[in-house]
């Protein structure tokens, strides 16, 4: 019987995976995917434009954009270079909330999507918590706005489990009352590389579905579904338990390759079998035993508060012309 390898497909959150799972991170370009790669003092800046429905077919990504930025040595704990992501994600989200239509006065709502009990899922929470809020001065004293701040305001609408509500349905009956220009949603990702975890941030304007990366359906946050344009930042904090088998025994096979010609008798079948199939044989066989944990590193209690410090600040910075990239920090209401 041939396998269903669909059933068994790649989990991902990540636009930049899914164009590497289509033909390898050094592949040619594919036809109606824009990738404008760069280095910048060790963050990788990649940006990819899904231009048609047949590209966003091809790599299974809804059609848009997507910034994103890989930091290897964020999991160093460097304060310096945590200054130096915030400022550049600064600059990065500024120029493509611009790119995309959304003006210097637009009135921005941020919604931290996942839950503030568990820690790998409570980044978007986290954000809110640090964010710069200002709608009440505009609405209570417009005539004490000092010029280059613009109408933020936040909320963290929990989880289903938690409410009981769609986290959707909250943000619906908000915008219908607030009326804001735009939406920037925060989330925690899934990935299907253990160096991207806790090291990378993206930015998309295709909204956002919660719970999507560990297999949940939600209703998602969307333009269509809101009726405003809905950006979506994400930091992988989670993989799959078979994303790490799958990734040792890739590891495995470059070891054993450079020191010993008999690899192939160490590694058996599993040396000539592709990425993608010896995967979906890891999930098979991992699934039915409920082994296929969604697991986070055990420093993520420490890294979680940095990268809601940097995503926050670069946010301060980006909305707020009058607020300086470099003292744009953790924020108190």
């Amino acid at each position: 019987m041939e396998l269903d390898l669909q059933r068994y497909s790649v989990r991902t959150d990540l636009a930049v995976e899914s164009r590497e799972l289509v033909s390898g991170s050094e592949a040619p370009p594919i036809s109606g995917v824009l990738e404008d790669v760069k280095q910048e003092d060790g963050i990788k800046i990649t940006r990819l434009d899904v231009q048609n429905e047949a590209a966003s077919q091809r790599i299974g990504r809804v059609k848009g954009h997507y910034v994103t930025l890989e930091v290897p040595d964020l999991r160093n704990g460097d304060t310096g270079l945590q200054e130096q992501v915030a400022s550049v994600f600064a600059r990065e989200f500024e120029d493509f909330i611009q790119r995309i239509g959304i003006g210097k006065n637009a009135s921005i709502l941020i919604v931290g999507l996942g839950n503030w009990n568990v820690t790998p899922d409570s980044l978007g929470p986290l954000v809110v918590e640090n964010v710069m809020v200002t709608r009440h001065y505009f609405e209570l004293m417009p005539d004490r706005v000092s010029p280059g701040y613009r109408q933020v305001s936040a909320v963290a609408p929990g989880v289903l489990g938690l409410t009981g509500i769609e986290s959707s349905e909250i943000v619906h009956g908000i915008v219908e009352r607030t009326r804001p220009d735009a939406i920037v949603a925060i989330d925690a990702l899934a990935s299907r590389s253990l160096e991207r975890v806790n090291t990378t941030i993206q930015i998309a304007d295709i909204g956002i579905h919660p719970g999507s990366g560990i297999g949940n359906k939600r209703k998602g946050l969307t333009q269509e579904i809101l009726g405003v344009p809905c950006i979506a930042i994400g930091v992988p904090t989670v993989c799959y338990a078979s994303t790490i088998v799958n990734n040792a025994i890739e590891l495995m096979k470059d070891h054993f390759g450079k020191g010993a010609p008999e690899t192939g008798q160490i590694m058996g079948m599993l040396n000539e079998i592709p990425e993608n199939e010896r995967l979906a044989l890891v999930k098979e066989v991992l699934e039915p035993l409920g082994h296929d944990l969604i697991v986070t590193p055990k420093e993520i209690d420490e890294f979680i508060e940095d990268i809601a410090n940097i995503v926050a600040s670069g946010l301060n910075a980006a909305l707020h012309e009058a607020v300086d990239p470099g003292n744009a920090g953790a924020y108190t209401h």
